[in-house]
Parts: C-alpha cells; sequence; structure tokens
C-alpha cells in the first residue's frame, strides 16, 4: 500500500510523486537563515508567510500579531482561502478559547489532529470551522516578547499526529518569521482588513490555454473555473447556457451574488467548505423553474474546477416561491462570526461574567474601545456593567431618568430601534452634551429585547470615529438579541445567588463566641461554580467558663433545601449541648430529629468537647472526615476515630466517643471534604499531606494558617466544593 502524502513535506513542482521520496525539511537549510526578500517589513512578512504555506503543504495559513495599544490578537495576513471567512478571526482575546492563545501562553506548538479534536478541545472553534481539517498553532517568540504566532491547516485526507521532523520545520517556519519582525527597526502596520497572500503553484503546462479552453467547449457537460475568493474566472460555453446567463454577465461575479436562485448561505457553505477542506464537494440545485443541475466541486490550491451537470430525471418537489424578491441573506462569513460570538456568550453566568467576555470577545471583533450595560430600574437607567469608560463617566451618567435627554439610552429601550453613530458631530445634533461627557468618538446603541421586553441598552463606543457598514449594522442588531438573552440569564442568576448567599449568612454564625484559653478562626468558602449555596456548617458553643463544643458538619448536596436543613442540624445540637448531653447523646438526638423530619438528606457531622480547664478534648463522628491535632512541640497528626453512620441513616444508631488532649499551643483542625476531595487524588493522601503542612506552619497566626491550609490543596482556588474550616488553638506556652 502506498503511504500517505507527508502533510507537511514540500510539494513536488510537477505534481508527480518524487520515487526518491519526499526531501526532509529538517535536513534542509532552515529557513530562519536563508536570505528573505527585499522589501518593507509587511512584504516581508507576506512572503514568508507564501513560503511557508508552501513548505509545509498546508492549505491555509495565516499569521497574527499582538497589537499592543488594546491589546488583542489581529490576523495580520492570510493565504489560501477567502478573507471574507476570516470575520470570526480578525480580532482575538489573548484569553479566547483557541489554539493560537493556547500556543502564546504556554509557548509551544499546538497541534489538532482534526474535527473530533478540535470539537472534544476547542468547542467553540469546532462550532465555527466545522471542516475536517488538521489545524497547528505555533507562537512567534522572540527574545525581546512574543510577537504573536502563525497558524497554517492541512486538507482532510492528510489527517493524522504530527511527527517530530515536522513539528521541527513548523518551529524553524516560525523563528523565520520571528527573525524578521526581531531584526525590523520598526513594528509591522497591521491594516483593518487582512493581508491576502496568493500562493502561486507550478503547472505541468503553463502555456495551454487555448487548447484547455477548447478541451472544455468539447465537454458535454459545463466546465466552471472559481479562485479562491468564489469568482468565475472561467466558464465553457455549455456552462453559460445551463446556468442561463451570459458568460460576460457571470465572469468576474461569485455565482451566489449573480444568480438568485443559488443565493442562500447552503450554497455557499458548499464552496467554504471545499475550500477550506480542500475536499471535492458535490450538491443539487434547482434553476427555476424546473432545471435541476448537479454542481461537483474539485478544489486545489488555486481555485476550484466546477462540473455542472443537467438532472434531467430529477423533478422539483419544491412549491414555487411567491411573486416579488426574495428577502437578502447574510453572508455565509458573517453568519458564523455570530455562531462564534453566540457560543462565546452561551459561557456566561452572572452580569460580571459577561461584562467581562463583552470586553474580551465582542469589542475586539468589532474593533470597540467601550462598553456599557444599562437596565431599567424603577423608571431609571442603571449601569450595571461597564469598560473602558472611567469612574467619573460612569457616575455623571448612572441613575438618570428614563426620559432623559442626555443619551438616547431611554428612547432605544422605548422604540426597540438600534442607534448608531459615526462621529461626535452625528451625535451632538440630537444629545449635544454626551460627547463631551464619554470623550468617545463613536457609538451603537443596542436595544435588550427579550420576547418583547425590554431588558436593557448596550453600548458599544470607540476611541476614533468609526462608520457603521451596513453588514456591521446587521451583525450587531442581531447581536443584541443573543446578549439580551444572556444578560436575562446572568440577572436571574444574580438574584438566585444573592439569595442564596443571604440565607446562607444567616444560617452560619455572624460571630464566634471569645473564650478564654481558646484563639478561634473560621472560614467558609462556596463553591467555585453553580448556586453558591450548600448545607456546610460550623459552630462554636460556649458552655460554661472552662468548657465549650465545636462543631462542623455538611448536609448533602448544594440547594437552599440543602441550607434550610443545615439550619435545623445546628439548632438542634445547639439545643442539645446546652442541655449538657455528652457528644454521642448530641449526634445521636440530632440522628433521631433527621428522622422525624424525614428528610431525604444526609448529614456528616463532628461534635468536640473542650475541657479547657483539664486539656481535653471528647469527639464524636457522624460519617465525617477526620481532624488533624498540631501538639504544642509541632508534631501533626490525623486524630484516628471510630465514626458512625451519616446523620438520617440509621434512627438508632449510636456513635463513640473518642478522647485527646489539648495541650497548651496545640492546634485542632475540623473541617469539611470539600477541602480534601481532590479530583484524580486519594482522600487519605491529601489528609496526609495537609496534616505535614499544619506541622510546617509552627506558631503562625491563625488567619494566615487557614488560608495556607486551603491554598496549600488548592493554589489555583478552583475547588468544586464548600469549604468550611474550623481552627482552634489552646492559649498558653507549651510545657
Amino acid at each position: 500500500m502506498t503511504p500517505p502524502p507527508d502533510p507537511i513535506g514540500p510539494p513536488d513542482p510537477v505534481g508527480q510523486p518524487d520515487p526518491s521520496g519526499p526531501p526532509d525539511p529538517v535536513g534542509q537549510p532552515d529557513p530562519v537563515g536563508s536570505p528573505g526578500p527585499v522589501g518593507s517589513l509587511e512584504d516581508d512578512l507576506c512572503a514568508a508567510l507564501a513560503d511557508t504555506v508552501r513548505g509545509t503543504g498546508a492549505s491555509i495559513g495565516g499569521v497574527f500579531l499582538i497589537d499592543r495599544a488594546q491589546p488583542l490578537l489581529r490576523l495580520f495576513a492570510e493565504c489560501g482561502m477567502p478573507v471574507e471567512f476570516t470575520a470570526p478571526w480578525r480580532r482575538l482575546s489573548l484569553s479566547a478559547p483557541v489554539p493560537l492563545t493556547d500556543a502564546i501562553a504556554e509557548d509551544r506548538l499546538v497541534w489538532i489532529g482534526g474535527q473530533d479534536e478540535m470539537a472534544r478541545r476547542y468547542p467553540r472553534v469546532a462550532a465555527v470551522l466545522p471542516y475536517r481539517v488538521a489545524l497547528a498553532a505555533v507562537p512567534l517568540t522572540g527574545v525581546r516578547r512574543c510577537w504573536g504566532g502563525l497558524v497554517l491547516m492541512w486538507p482532510a485526507d492528510r489527517l493524522r499526529d504530527a511527527s517530530d521532523r515536522e513539528r521541527a520545520h513548523l518551529t524553524s517556519s516560525a523563528r523565520r518569521l520571528t527573525r524578521l519582525l526581531e531584526e525590523a527597526p520598526r513594528p509591522p502596520e497591521i491594516p483593518d482588513e487582512p493581508r491576502v497572500v496568493p500562493v502561486e503553484t507550478p503547472r505541468v503546462a503553463a502555456r495551454t490555454g487555448p487548447a484547455a479552453s477548447d478541451w472544455a467547449e468539447r465537454l458535454p457537460e459545463g466546465a466552471v473555473g472559481l479562485d479562491l475568493e468564489g469568482r468565475i474566472t472561467f466558464l465553457s460555453s455549455t456552462a453559460a447556457r445551463l446556468l442561463g446567463r451570459d458568460a460576460e454577465r457571470l465572469l468576474g461575479t461569485r455565482p451566489w451574488h449573480s444568480l438568485t436562485w443559488l443565493d442562500d448561505p447552503v450554497y455557499e457553505d458548499h464552496y467554504r467548505t471545499a475550500v477550506v477542506g480542500r475536499t471535492p464537494v458535490s450538491f443539487t440545485a434547482l434553476r427555476p423553474p424546473d432545471h435541476w443541475l448537479t454542481f461537483e466541486l474539485h478544489p486545489d490550491a488555486s481555485g476550484i474546477s466546477v462540473r455542472v451537470l443537467p438532472r434531467p430525471d430529477q423533478h422539483s418537489a419544491v412549491p414555487s416561491s411567491p411573486a416579488g424578491r426574495r428577502p437578502a441573506v447574510a453572508p455565509t462569513g458573517r453568519l458564523y462570526q455570530l455562531v462564534h460570538l453566540a457560543t462565546a456568550l452561551t459561557e456566561a453566568v452572572g452580569v460580571t461574567d459577561l461584562v467581562g467576555l463583552i470586553a474580551d470577545q465582542i469589542l475586539p471583533a468589532f474593533g470597540a474601545q467601550g462598553l456599557m450595560l444599562y437596565a431599567a430600574d424603577a423608571g431609571r437607567l442603571k449601569i450595571i456593567g461597564h469598560h473602558g469608560y472611567p469612574a467619573d463617566v460612569i457616575e455623571r451618567l448612572d441613575g438618570l431618568p428614563l426620559e432623559t435627554e442626555r443619551t438616547p439610552v431611554g428612547r432605544v429601550l422605548a422604540d426597540g430601534t438600534p442607534s448608531f453613530f459615526a462621529d461626535p458631530a452625528e451625535l451632538a445634533l440630537s444629545y449635544p452634551d454626551l460627547p463631551r461627557i464619554s470623550g468617545k468618538q463613536a457609538w451603537a446603541y443596542l436595544p435588550l429585547v427579550v420576547s418583547g421586553r425590554p431588558v436593557g441598552c448596550c453600548i458599544l463606543s470607540y476611541d476614533d470615529p468609526h462608520a457603521f457598514t451596513a453588514d456591521e449594522r446587521a451583525v450587531l442588531t442581531s447581536l443584541a438579541g443573543l446578549i439580551a438573552q444572556a444578560l436575562d440569564r446572568a440577572r436571574l442568576y444574580d438574584s438566585k445567588h444573592d439569595l442564596a448567599h443571604q440565607l446562607q449568612q444567616a444560617l452560619l454564625p455572624p460571630t464566634l463566641p471569645a473564650l478564654t484559653g481558646l484563639d478561634v478562626v473560621a472560614r467558609y468558602l462556596p463553591a467555585s461554580h453553580g448556586l453558591q449555596v450548600g448545607g456546610d456548617f460550623y459552630d462554636l458553643l460556649r458552655l460554661d467558663d472552662t468548657t465549650a463544643a465545636a462543631v462542623i458538619g455538611d448536609v448533602e448536596g448544594h440547594s437552599i433545601a440543602a441550607a434550610a436543613l443545615m439550619g435545623q442540624v445546628r439548632t438542634a445540637i445547639h439545643a442539645h449541648a446546652t442541655a449538657g448531653a455528652s457528644p454521642d447523646k448530641v449526634l445521636a438526638c440530632t440522628n433521631r430529629l433527621l428522622g422525624d423530619l424525614r428528610s431525604d438528606l444526609l448529614v456528616s457531622c463532628l461534635y468536640v468537647h473542650l475541657d479547657l480547664a483539664r486539656h481535653r478534648l471528647a469527639l464524636a463522628s457522624a460519617g465525617h472526615v477526620p481532624p488533624l491535632l498540631r501538639g504544642g512541640h509541632g508534631r501533626a497528626r490525623v486524630l484516628d476515630l471510630d465514626p458512625g453512620p451519616l446523620l438520617g441513616v440509621d434512627t438508632g444508631a449510636r456513635y463513640h466517643v473518642t478522647c485527646a488532649d489539648l495541650t497548651p499551643g496545640a492546634t485542632l483542625a475540623l473541617y469539611t471534604d470539600g477541602l480534601v476531595e481532590v479530583p484524580g487524588t486519594d482522600v487519605g493522601v491529601t489528609i496526609a499531606a495537609l496534616a505535614r503542612h499544619l506541622a510546617d506552619a509552627g506558631e503562625q497566626d491563625l488567619e494566615k494558617q487557614v488560608d495556607g491550609l486551603v491554598r496549600h490543596v488548592w493554589p489555583a482556588g478552583r475547588h468544586t466544593d464548600d469549604i468550611a474550616v474550623l481552627l482552634l488553638r489552646a492559649s498558653g506556652t507549651p510545657a
């Protein structure tokens, strides 16, 4: 069997396989040291990109540069695909979840072997690049700084992992681009639209134009040639007849623009699939009134050859469209950009998340620098999020009456129609004070409407005058609907979160009592995701002058019901403890209460009786994680308890009491399982490591010590469950 072609080996100049095998790109001279083209820096970078695409056998390539003024990634130059396809990628936040930003952040080559891997690792990218391609992203990191990155793509028939040799060639190609940037006396100028770099492909016969035309004319089917931009560069007379239009009216146009019956994103996307994936594509379309045509697209690096065949055996089952011109459809590139941004908006949880996401993802996509999110609240316009404005401007524009004439927001909310102002003079005609207050130079006021109900207004603003094209206005208007949905969800989430937080705080003790001979610090941390309310609880009870009770527990689940049950459990423990019950009786009585409540939730609990005069502890556990005890001389250990069943499992369960010393200077650490249950790590190993960390803490302040325990297990702070920690240290100096 013939091995598959090397996706990163240089192509054979005459299109025939080399019997000696493809040349080893690593064995060739390093392109970094090769003499570059003579010209401007921008021209040199484009030439280097073309060389890289040819030398690696890639079908598509792009150079992204970091715009330090924003800062963000901007597409400087691309080759191998129409420039309109690049709309979702022209401006990218450095925090966007795409392969190139990961390559830059980690300073390494990122390789994506196919669509399945892309969907798994970068689902947002897969949504707007739904083609079977392999992709490589390489950072352009020099001695002074990182300049940006290089992105290359290969066709579907060459999908496989990159070898070490291929990766080395990709890295050396990136070094050549980096060297051009490093040695230039000035940074390159990044155009508003990326530069299009042609990649010429050698042909077997260079002077067969008339012969090829005659050959195409003799074919029984139509022959059409498209360039990579989708424009018709050649068509036979048979093709013109089948398409129903004179050749002169079709040459130089895109079929979906010049032929109304092909003006559908579905047909344009077939062309996009052929260009991006370099994959043959076939589809059938109806030329009114009843002529069915089959189009076969055969792409390569220079364009697409199209066969047009009549289908006399296929009859239309589609009802004729009503009279009149059909509505215009959005260009496919913009549709994909909208999908890209819509996917990003689904990741927002609260209003703060939404503002950050718009600032990071949407503002760069449209070249804007400022953002305000307004909501109507009790007849006033309240700013609920902003970016790119100084505090004094926000103060002046916040809380204005809904019918104010100082800003267009009230009118936009009232009539639901967006407003665009290209420069201060245009805005000053209706709102003379606003340009001076905001300091911006162009504005897009987008009404946020959900089910006919206005929920707010989104303002995108620019530091320089900006003429809004019809295409931009259409996309921003569509995007406003998606932002409105995201804002409505975010505000609902924030409302639920505030309610849950207030309930949580009401059920936890506001302060802990001061006890002679005992220093105490407590910490409660909600889960990093979700509703952020759960059943973790702690308490410290003063029983008399020399005794106290400490309790910590965890109600199953994260819900309002869990928090409510936690309050009932705390109340029951408090009642039995202050009545003088022993640790085992406190848990047994609380366990029976849970049986009477008929709750489906289970509770773990650890109860500790402290005799501060005798320096003794008595502990009882209902399925709770074991506490840690650091002696006054610095040794720490995990207390070995005999835990009973969880509260709520067996109303007749008995609980055992374990005693230990709490000598002066000793520290007792109580915590919930959220501290030690780390995915992929054994709980016992985590607890043992926590005990060693407690031993090493020495006589450190308890506030710092409790924070250190949490950071030791969760250094990134992204804990997956609620965490409660209670540290108790016996006052005095060890004997």
